[in-house]
């Protein structure tokens, strides 16, 4: 069952101007050393960091608390499956805000989806609740 959808568009532009005013320190306020890593290792630097940002968006309106109630950009990293396939992974105030939403039973899946068609970046994230496989 799904249990939040989020959505979120960034423009690029304003992304890179924030990067070029205050670099590190916007940087490190919002993404995980991981995203980090892979958005600077890009040519297309600011795209990366506009789609993640769109990402961590649309995470915390799936979440149904924004940015606010203990959930912080740094809880919601975007991550890759081996597939290339991203997905969120959770921690601090998102994840024990994800485990209130879950019923009894069900583990969390989050489907993510994220594009860029400058000047803009899009992020759509479903969190579905699955039920947990019954002991026989």
């Amino acid at each position: 069952m799904i249990i939040g959808i989020g959505s979120d568009l960034c423009d690029i532009r304003r992304i890179a101007r924030t990067l070029e005013r205050h670099g590190a320190r916007f940087t490190h306020r919002v993404f995980t050393d991981g995203e980090r890593a892979r958005c600077d290792a890009r040519a297309a630097r600011a795209e990366g960091y506009a789609r993640r940002f769109a990402a961590k968006e649309a995470c915390a309106k799936a979440l149904g608390t924004g940015l606010s109630v203990g959930v912080f950009w740094r809880d919601m990293e975007v991550v890759n499956l081996p597939s290339g396939q991203p997905t969120l992974r959770l921690t601090g105030g998102a994840a024990a805000r994800l485990a209130t939403l879950l019923p009894p039973g069900h583990a969390a899946h989050l489907h993510v989806s994220l594009t860029d068609d400058p000047p803009l970046a899009q992020a759509f994230v479903i969190i579905e609740a699955l039920p947990l496989p019954v002991d026989s």
